[in-house]
């Protein structure tokens, strides 16, 4: 009978907190991840369902490796609440070997994955983890390689009708090719639909400069992928953000400014939008800057950029 009870009211919490959204969130993707192990859980999903809801998020980005009756229940529940639902696919987990590029049966177990997170009904595939190891060798065919493989899986997402998302370094962003992983964005802009670079502040160097930078760091990061892929200006742009410099402690103060500007620059930077990373889905405090969060940002007092600091 308590099982029953508590089962219903975080039934009706999940309702309320979809009807709360007033909108702070300003036009645009925003989104979050969530592991697989999350979703399966239903007392860990429900409650960021509802926070997610009462904060203007609309899309969730959720793992997928398999399948499984937690994964399509609790699935649907975030379905439910209206959130999109994109499958990301780890493609070469640390990075890929020669040998797993070469290899087509490699490729053909994760194009099956696309496959059945599509027939899951997944809106959007993102494929991460899509490079080389930075032990390679830097080398041009480095980026033609990982392109061949978002080549074979294109045409799987294509004839389901649904867009096609790569994550991207950092550096990949900013400098429009890293030879050694193999990510040079204007390779990949003709294969996708979106580009998701991860320019967490916390992995560009030197640290501390970009630490008390991170509106510069983000908003300059966007603007050199905008203009290394402007011959396809129909590619949206969505960018990873964090919730905390892991390498810099800050306050909770701190923390709240260190999101707000990130979420500040990528509007500024006129991109499609964000996702905001938690590897493990602790959400609360973004949850409560984005319901506070004034309509209108105002661009943060920073230190005067400097010369020569890069994304690792």
């Amino acid at each position: 009978m308590k099982r029953q009870f508590i089962h219903m009211l975080s039934g009706i919490l999940l309702l309320f907190g979809l009807l709360i959204y007033e909108g702070n969130v300003s036009a645009g993707t925003h989104g979050i991840y969530i592991t697989a192990p999350t979703l399966e859980t239903t007392s860990l999903i429900k409650p960021i369902i509802v926070g997610a809801k009462a904060s203007g998020i609309d899309t969730f980005v959720i793992d997928y490796t398999r399948d499984g009756k937690l994964y399509r229940q609790n699935l649907a529940l975030v379905k439910a609440a209206g959130f999109r639902y994109v499958a990301r696919i780890v493609m070469f987990p640390d990075g890929a070997l020669p040998s797993q590029i070469r290899s087509q049966a490699y490729i053909e177990k994760r194009i099956q994955q696309v496959k059945a997170a599509i027939a899951l009904g997944a809106q959007e595939i993102q494929l991460d983890y899509i490079r080389y190891r930075p032990t390679q060798a830097a080398s041009a065919q480095n980026a033609k390689d990982i392109a061949h493989v978002i080549a074979q899986v294109k045409p799987i997402v294509s004839a389901a009708g649904i867009p096609l998302q790569v994550d991207i370094f950092g550096i990949a962003a900013y400098t429009g090719n890293s030879p050694w992983i193999g990510q040079k964005p204007a390779e990949f802009a003709p294969l996708v639909t979106a580009l998701c670079p991860m320019v967490y502040p916390s992995h560009f160097e030197p640290f501390r400069y970009h630490a008390v930078r991170p509106y510069t760091t983000v908003y300059t990061s966007l603007t050199k992928l905008r203009e290394h892929i402007k011959a396809y200006p129909r590619v949206k742009i969505y960018a990873y953000l964090e919730l905390f410099n892991y390498r810099y402690p800050l306050t909770r103060a701190e923390r709240v400014q260190y999101i707000l500007s990130q979420v500040k620059a990528v509007q500024d930077a006129g991109v499609d939008g964000w996702y905001i990373w938690s590897a493990g889905n602790h959400y609360d405090i973004l949850f409560d800057v984005l319901q506070h969060m004034p309509k209108q940002l105002a661009k943060p007092h920073e230190p005067p950029a400097g010369v020569g600091a890069m994304p690792v």
